[in-house]
């Protein structure tokens, strides 16, 4: 960044200032809640997180320091949220991604549907191709169904997505049909919620310091490096303990509301 871009020490003076106003009126406002869901209370935090980042910005692009603490929710994936503090309507919005791993699997199932349909007199020859063979089976089942069959269908999951969206009156019957994500205002959202293997980054890593250690371990048994009265006490107990001591890394879900 050049010289003539970087804030005045004076702008990043004023952002430390507001942090620390916006940190009392979050104080005051916990003090004074009236509920768990005291909307004060989620403008101040909202306010508080602003701030802060703001003023991390400034601070970094000043004097190239960055603040030892973090917000939660004050990050890049929601704006604050400035929807109706009693909404009076709402919008889920859901997006699911898979990979057609085993096509034949998939055209199996397209071919069973369309087979009860023929029976029913109504006969579709679509399960021919990927394409017809998945409007088949998502026009058989509800999404829902096919997210915890998916294995069955020949399909791999991938990142998944849940927002929900607050609104002051419901949308007309039909308004958004033809475009029904164009209009999504994202300082709507109440909160989302992710999955995606971009989260098991961390989990992986400690797995694999885990291992790092276990090999260790066993090297030094191997060269007799054990303490001495900790022999083997032959109780089957401790040999099922540690076949149960796997350690798992699913899916991350990351929960970005207010």
């Amino acid at each position: 960044m050049s010289d003539a871009a970087q804030p005045t020490a004076a702008e990043v003076r004023a952002a430390a200032e507001a942090v620390k106003t916006a940190l009392d009126r979050h104080l005051a406002a916990v003090e004074r809640r009236s509920g768990e869901d005291d909307p004060a209370v989620y403008e101040a935090f909202n306010k508080l997180a602003a701030a802060a980042e703001a003023y991390d910005e400034l601070l970094y692009d000043r004097y190239d320091e960055v603040t030892p603490f973090e917000i939660p929710g004050a990050d890049d994936t929601l704006p604050p949220y400035t929807g109706p503090e009693e909404p009076n309507a709402l919008s889920v919005l859901i997006r699911r991604d898979y990979t057609v791993v085993e096509p034949q699997r998939l055209l199996a199932q397209a071919r069973r549907i369309e087979a009860a349909d023929e029976d029913d007199g109504a006969a579709t020859h679509a399960s021919g191709t990927v394409h017809g063979a998945l409007g088949l089976l998502f026009g058989e089942f509800e999404p829902d169904e096919i997210a915890s069959r998916h294995k069955e269908f020949g399909l791999e999951e991938g990142d998944s997505t849940l927002w929900v969206t607050a609104a002051d009156e419901p949308a007309e019957a039909g308004e958004w049909l033809e475009a029904p994500f164009e209009q999504i205002d994202p300082q709507g959202v109440v909160c989302r919620f992710d999955v995606s293997a971009v989260f098991d980054d961390d989990t992986d890593d400690d797995i694999d310091e885990l291992d790092e250690i276990d090999d260790e371990d066993a090297d030094g048994a191997l060269d007799g490096e054990t303490d001495e009265g900790d022999g083997d006490d032959g109780d089957p107990d401790d040999e099922d303990d540690d076949a149960d001591g796997g350690h798992g890394g699913g899916p991350g879900r990351l929960g970005a509301g207010r």
